[in-house]
Order: C-alpha cells, then sequence, then structure tokens
C-alpha cells in the first residue's frame, strides 16, 4: 500500500510539498538557500517566507536538506541539468525514500514495543491499524514533515526505552539524541513530544536508582547527541533570517497566514473549546472521526497506570504517554483550527498517535474477554477503511461537509480511484485502484476475524451497534451542499490517473 499510493495531483500545486522540494532544486542546482532562481526556472509555489527580498520555505529545513541527495540522484541519472527531473518523479522518489521508508522502519519499532506489554495478536491488529488506519499513512503520502517527525521522534522514545531494558548500549544515546533534534528540525512542534521524551529519561534514571555520575553521563550522552544538528538548524535560521530563533514563520509572504501565528509563542495561546471539539470529532477532520480506533486510548491509559502500580516498568511509559498526549491536546485547543490546510485529519497531531498505540492495545487485551471484542474489531476495521478512503484523496478542501460520502465515494465510483505505481508500469484505472481496495479489504477483514465477537449474543448486538453508529455518524454530517459540489468537480478536473491514463514517473 505504501509503497505503490501516489495520492498527488500536480494541478493542485500543493504548497507545503513543493517549497520544500523547490529549496532542494535550489540547492543542487544553484547551491542557493533562497528560492528566486530556482522559481525563475521551475515556476512559483506557496507557503514561503520572505527576508530582505530573498523566499525560502516557511517550513522547518529538514526535509528540505533530506531531498537534496534523492534530488541530486535522480538529477545525475536523468540527463545531469535543470529541469532534468520531472516534478512527478521528484515528489515519488522523495515520499518513497524519506516519508515512506521510515514508516515501514517505524512500524517493526511499534509491534516490538508493543509486544512487550501486550498479546502478538493485539499488538498485530494495533500495529496494522497504525500503519493503515491512522495519519500515518495519510503522511507518509505526502512530502510533508508530520510523519517524518513523529517516526524520529517515536525512534528516539524507542531508543531510550531499549536502553532502560539493558537491550542497547550507552553509547546508542548519542543516537537518540540526534533523533530527537531531527525530529524537532523536521517540525518545530515536535518539541512538545521531545518534552515528554525528556520526561521520559528523567523518570527511567530515577527507577533505576543510577549513581549521579551514571546518570550525568546518560544526559550527556543524550544532550551531546543533539547538539550538532541543533546548532545546524540555528545557523539555517540565522542565515535565512537573521537570528538563531528566527524561523520562517515570523516572515510570511503571505501576510493572510500572519495572524496565526502572532500572540502568545507562534500564535500558541489560551486553549478554546471550539479548536479542541473540531480536531477530536469534525466529521470532515476530526482525529476521533477518522481514526476511531484511537478512542480505545482513552480507556487505556487508565489501564495504563493500573498496570503501572505493579510493573515500575511502565510507570515511565504511563507519565510520558500522558504529557506527550496533554502537550498536544493543548497545542490543537490554542492554535487556530483553520490553518491545519487542504490536509487529511488534524496534521500536527501525527507525533502523538503512535503514543496512543499502548493504551489502544491494552484495551484490545481486555476486551478479547468480554463481549466488547467485536466493537473493537469494528473500531480497527472502521479506521483503515475511513483513512484509506481518504488517503487515497489526500487534498481535503476545507469547506467539505464530509469527505468521505462528498469525496471519496463519488470519485471512486467514476473510476478516480487512487493514482498509483501500477499506472505507471501499464495498468490503468480503475484496475490499478481497485488493487489498492483489495489489500486494504484483506487487512479489514483479518482485522474483523481477530476481534471477532464471542458467541453470546449481546457481542454481535454490540458490534453491530458500534458500525451503526460509525455509519450513522457520516450519513447525517454529510449535508451534499454546494461546497462539497465545487470541491469533487475540483478534483475531478486535477485527478491525476482518471479511467484509462498511465503515470510517467519511471
Amino acid at each position: 500500500m505504501y509503497v505503490l499510493a501516489f495520492p498527488y495531483h500536480p494541478g493542485l500545486r500543493s504548497p507545503n510539498e513543493l517549497c520544500r522540494l523547490m529549496q532542494a532544486r535550489a540547492i543542487v542546482d544553484f547551491g542557493d538557500l533562497e528560492l528566486n532562481r530556482a522559481m525563475q526556472v521551475y515556476g512559483p509555489v506557496g507557503d514561503l517566507a520572505v527576508y530582505r527580498a530573498r523566499y525560502y520555505p516557511s517550513k522547518a529545513p529538514l526535509m528540505s536538506f533530506a531531498a537534496v541527495p534523492v534530488y541530486a540522484g535522480l538529477r545525475a541519472i536523468l540527463g545531469g541539468t535543470p529541469r532534468a527531473v520531472s516534478e512527478l518523479r521528484l515528489v515519488y522518489f522523495s515520499r518513497l525514500f524519506l516519508t515512506v521508508l521510515p514508516t515501514l522502519l517505524v512500524l517493526l519499532w511499534v509491534r516490538r514495543f508493543l509486544l512487550a506489554y501486550v498479546s502478538l495478536a493485539s499488538a498485530d491488529a494495533m500495529t496494522l491499524t497504525y500503519a493503515l488506519g491512522t495519519l500515518a499513512f495519510s503522511y507518509s503520502e505526502l512530502y510533508m514533515s508530520h510523519q517524518p517527525s513523529a517516526a524520529l521522534l517515536f525512534a528516539a522514545f524507542y531508543g531510550v526505552w531499549r536502553w532502560t531494558r539493558s537491550e542497547w548500549s550507552e553509547a546508542k544515546l548519542l543516537v537518540c539524541g540526534a533523533l530527537a533534534s531531527a525530529a524537532i528540525a523536521a517540525e518545530y512542534t515536535t518539541a512538545l513530544g521531545v518534552l515528554g521524551l525528556a520526561l521520559f529519561g528523567i523518570l527511567a534514571l530515577k527507577r533505576q536508582q543510577l549513581s549521579i555520575a551514571a546518570s550525568v553521563r546518560a544526559a550527556a550522552l543524550f544532550i551531546g547527541g543533539a547538539i550538532p544538528l541543533t546548532l545546524l538548524l540555528m545557523w539555517y535560521h540565522t542565515r535565512a533570517f537573521g537570528g538563531p530563533f528566527e524561523s520562517g514563520y515570523r516572515h510570511l509572504a503571505d501576510v493572510a497566514y500572519q495572524p496565526w501565528h502572532e500572540g502568545g509563542i507562534l500564535g500558541i495561546g489560551l486553549p478554546r473549546v471550539r479548536a479542541f471539539l473540531l480536531s477530536f470529532f469534525s466529521p470532515l477532520r476530526g482525529l476521533f472521526a477518522l481514526s476511531p480506533a484511537l478512542l480505545l486510548a482513552l480507556p487505556g491509559v487508565v489501564l495504563l497506570f493500573r498496570r503501572a502500580r505493579s510493573e515500575s516498568e511502565l510507570r515511565p511509559v504511563a507519565w510520558t504517554t500522558l504529557a506527550i498526549a496533554c502537550g498536544y491536546i493543548y497545542f490543537t485547543s490554542s492554535f487556530s483550527y483553520e490553518s491545519w490546510g487542504w490536509t487529511t485529519g488534524p496534521r500536527h497531531l501525527t507525533p502523538l498517535v503512535p503514543f496512543l498505540l499502548l493504551p489502544c492495545a491494552l484495551t484490545l487485551d481486555l476486551a478479547r474477554t468480554n463481549f466488547l471484542g467485536g466493537s473493537c474489531g469494528v473500531l480497527l476495521a472502521a479506521s483503515v477503511v475511513i483513512t484509506s478512503a481518504l488517503t487515497f484523496v489526500n487534498y481535503i478542501p476545507d469547506d467539505v461537509s464530509n469527505a468521505i460520502l462528498a469525496l471519496a465515494i463519488p470519485l471512486s465510483s467514476a473510476g478516480d480511484l487512487a493514482p498509483s505505481l501500477l499506472c505507471a508500469i501499464g495498468l490503468p484505472n480503475p484496475a490499478a485502484g481497485m488493487f489498492l481496495w483489495a489489500g486494504i479489504v484483506a487487512v479489514v477483514a483479518w482485522l474483523l476475524w481477530s476481534m471477532r465477537p464471542q458467541a453470546r449474543p449481546t457481542a454481535w448486538v454490540a458490534a453491530l451497534a458500534t458500525a451503526a453508529i460509525i455509519v450513522g455518524f457520516h450519513a447525517l454530517t454529510y449535508r451534499g451542499s454546494a461546497a462539497d459540489r465545487a470541491a469533487l468537480m475540483l478534483l475531478e478536473r486535477v485527478w491525476l490517473t482518471p479511467a484509462g491514463r498511465l503515470l510517467p514517473i519511471l
């Protein structure tokens, strides 16, 4: 699914993706950090910052620099001159190496982490659901920083966790520090997760009862690993925006977006009820509306703390999970909901999702022994269906009422299924898109079978009631408005691979 799907539509000129790739072109083609000359060759892009008449991406810089070897390699293979690499090729291969493959690696670590505390069946179910039923899938299929920062943050946590279990050497804390620093260099708001990671380290050191010297050495290794990339980030800010703590968000080229980042700290102020409710429960973009399986984390956090009473190893994990969740809940509740843009789900919450998986898996373990097991299976399956359907579109206008019924289903019915690598090797849509959906159906079938209800009628009633609630929620929130129809017409007009068209990316 990850390698084959390619939800991209050049006609939309995706600013969040293209501004980063434009800087990679500028570095390789001209040796410039600024985009001025590159945009003269390749055309304008959005999401820019301007300082002293020089244009830069407004985003944290890691993803721009990470794309440099990808673009340089493609350019060398395809002729060695500017314009040798098409936009389609650059977007696909940058996603493949820098957003898709890191997530596939992290999936192995997610499963390994879960297996330490829950059954094999629950670990597999949550790993599959994370892969195809959460924002991890959506943002692995876009060249944005949200899933890479999530992968880097969880990798840093995983490394420290393995060290606390004496499974990794102390020297690897250098790597963990570098990964944490890279997560912030990919997306500034990941600093919230890094603070949670620092809490985990402090609590883990306290539990291990290390000497002061050993604790200082461990902390020094982690911090030492973080210093080089942190200094490079400060250098970039100074070079581009005049100061080590100046980011592109302070110098946005489009002044219409500036109010989102004013007040408080870069726009983060006091929480607002509306922002909280829409970020988690909006039928268009709410985290729980798109991934209802994550609702299992609510009772799961309680189960995690209960278990931590008797298993001291879980106490740092429990408090870290709670701290990271509270940090991201505060952030999404205090920042402007309107700033999410044409995206799938509340994108800035992507790094939070892997830390909700253990609470969800603990709930699954408990539910398997009672009549709610089937309901949990429905939540997992619904998450995969909903998130995958939206990921195969992945550009969701803000004024749509319900993206499943307004966009995903009508587009698929018309033969506009997800652009796919299969379209590049001679199999056009709708056959290529149906192949992707066959994989999704297989995963859904496995999830439902693994969590099938007990023989008791109450278990089946609970499972069917859960399915009815999810279907009813989406049906009742769909309005069929003029905005829904306009968004559908726009996507039909720019769809990259309508029925019968091949994809020139190879």
